[in-house]
């Protein structure tokens, strides 16, 4: 079924009015040029597709393949096809490396998004050939999206179409109240109230108590103290409109947020890192960078402030 057939004009719930959806047509991310119907009715106003096409070295010599970049506008251009009123869709095939052309886009068209993929990987993998993602979250300070092209790719279209209207409408969000969680929820706070009142409707706090810590502290009352700090930020969640939901398990932090966010029909885990010192490695060990690593979940994720 073609999107564009089922689109309504009714705006969901997003936290983002202005994306980047950058592809290099291998994962997965170029199918969504056939879902801008389904991307706008999910609250998004401007859209900009991006491939970025290497320079050619011919020996010492650095050329522009012109050919490539007519290539790559031809398999955007059917995003500019059957769209609805008042969504902005852009073009654009930069020459040079992503961590170049991205961030200039970001500032031209004022993105609030950059929508990646990112392959799940073992650390051998990570180190040999390093992410593109990666990159990106070092030189930019907005969110990213970050879809895995293994599940984008097996979607069917009328399956997309959902997804790319609820990107955002049920955030899982981990918090254990640390410095790095704190700075997490202050970003939701901010892009929700930036976006009212096209902001997501609800979210997810989860908190995971690790089996074996603090053993001299009995169980019970770890979990009434873990269940007493999420109240008091769900409170100041609630202050900007969300509703939201709690809860408290023990076990394994990252299976326990994987079996939540399958249990309660999350759309997408939130994420972060504090500094970008973390961001050097995406293998260093952190409870963020298990989530980018191991998680089919789509992952929004908060870049640290330069």
């Amino acid at each position: 079924m073609n999107p564009i057939s089922i689109y309504r004009p009714i705006i969901l719930l997003t936290m983002f009015q202005h994306c980047l959806i950058c592809t290099d047509f291998s994962d997965g991310l170029h199918r969504l040029i056939g879902f801008v119907p389904s991307l706008a009715a999910g609250g998004l106003k401007r859209i900009v597709f991006c491939h970025s096409v290497p320079v050619r070295e011919e020996g010492s010599i650095p050329k522009i393949d012109k050919d490539k970049i007519k290539e790559a506008e031809a398999q955007l251009a059917p995003c500019l096809i059957g769209l609805p009123p008042d969504v902005e869709v852009k073009i654009e095939v930069p020459v040079g490396r992503p961590m170049d052309t991205i961030p200039k886009l970001v500032e031209e068209y004022g993105i609030d998004v950059v929508f990646t993929g990112m392959s799940t990987k073992n650390t051998l993998q990570e180190t040999l050939f390093g992410s593109t993602t990666q990159e990106m979250a070092k030189v930019t300070e907005i969110p990213l999206m970050i879809l895995r092209p293994q599940l984008i790719s097996t979607y069917t279209r009328e399956e997309l179409a959902l997804r790319c209207q609820h990107l955002w409408r049920y955030l899982l969000i981990p918090y254990n109240d640390g410095k790095t969680a704190k700075y997490l929820i202050e970003e939701v706070k901010k892009y929700v109230s930036k976006n009212l009142p096209t902001a997501p409707q609800k979210c997810m706090l989860l908190w995971v108590t690790s089996e074996g810590v603090r053993r001299s502290v009995p169980e019970n009352y770890q979990i009434e103290e873990a269940q007493n700090k999420l109240e008091e930020v769900k409170a100041d969640l609630e202050t900007v409109g969300l509703e939201v939901n709690t809860e408290v398990r023990t076990g394994n932090p990252l299976h326990e947020l994987l079996d939540a966010a399958l249990t309660f029909d999350i759309s997408a885990i939130a994420t972060s890192h504090l500094s970008r010192s973390a961001l050097l490695e995406f293998t260093a060990p952190s409870f963020a960078n298990e989530i980018l690593r191991h998680s089919w979940f789509p992952i929004l994720f908060f870049s640290p402030k330069k």
